[in-house]
């Protein structure tokens, strides 16, 4: 019976379960979105919220310090300086990423300066979320399954600047079918649009060259007078 045993175990010890919900945080907190399976993304989401909102109500000493207890602060973003990392593998479209040429590294390949990572918290996700009462995560299901054990894969990520149904999966068809009727009705109303000005610019050059044909030339000669008909073949017409 799970008497008194609060939320998932996933089948690990309090110390090590606690230092996995914490790098799993700090990797969402980097990159913007990590990918992980169903269970663990269920169990760090809350765990992840709670420092989103405690780093929004207050930036002083005691707020900082807290959040330095719930997780362990850390030299962030020195992969973009890694010459080993591929230049793809860079590319960020959650955060503006900082200049690598502030990221050092000693002789020996260590990192010497970079950002921090409750510093990042404070100074670039927290302002993300001023006007959002929770809700700052989501998880999204992948088509796919992890190898050994065929776990299904989702991707946990910071809400506000996603784009399509997955980050880092294809457009799906229904997307395109819906931008290809957009696209389509946009056409046909741009034709409407167009079909009375055409109309409108075509009537004025009609109207003169009917009155070119109904106005004689200035240099044409007068034509003579027409005669009077009368009924009485006998009777001469006047003039």
């Amino acid at each position: 019976m799970r008497h008194r045993i609060y939320g998932k175990q996933l089948n690990r010890k309090s110390e090590h379960r606690r230092a996995m919900l914490r790098n799993m945080a700090a990797g969402l907190f980097e990159h913007g979105q990590i990918e992980t399976t169903m269970p663990k993304a269920k169990a760090v989401q809350p765990f992840v919220e709670k420092l989103i909102t405690m780093a929004k109500k207050s930036k002083g000493l005691q707020t900082r310090r807290r959040v330095e207890a719930q997780i362990n602060d850390r030299k962030v973003f020195a992969w973009l300086a890694d010459p080993n990392v591929p230049e793809d593998k860079k590319l960020n479209a959650f955060f503006d990423l900082p200049d690598a040429s502030k990221i050092e590294f000693n002789r020996y390949g260590e990192v010497r300066k970079a950002p921090r990572l409750v510093q990042h918290l404070f100074e670039r996700i927290a302002p993300m979320f001023e006007d959002r009462d929770g809700g700052y995560t989501r998880i999204v299901k992948l088509d796919k399954h992890r190898l050994g054990d065929g776990t299904d894969l989702v991707i946990l990520q910071l809400v506000g600047k996603e784009e399509g149904p997955q980050i880092g999966g294809g457009v799906s068809n229904r997307r395109k079918s819906a931008d290809r009727r957009t696209a389509f009705a946009a056409g046909l109303r741009k034709e409407d649009a167009a079909a009375p000005v055409a109309e409108a610019e075509e009537a004025p050059a009609e109207d003169a060259t009917a009155t070119a044909v109904a106005e004689p030339p200035a240099n044409a000669p007068e034509a003579a007078p027409e005669t009077e008909a009368t009924d009485d073949p006998q009777k001469p017409a006047e003039g």
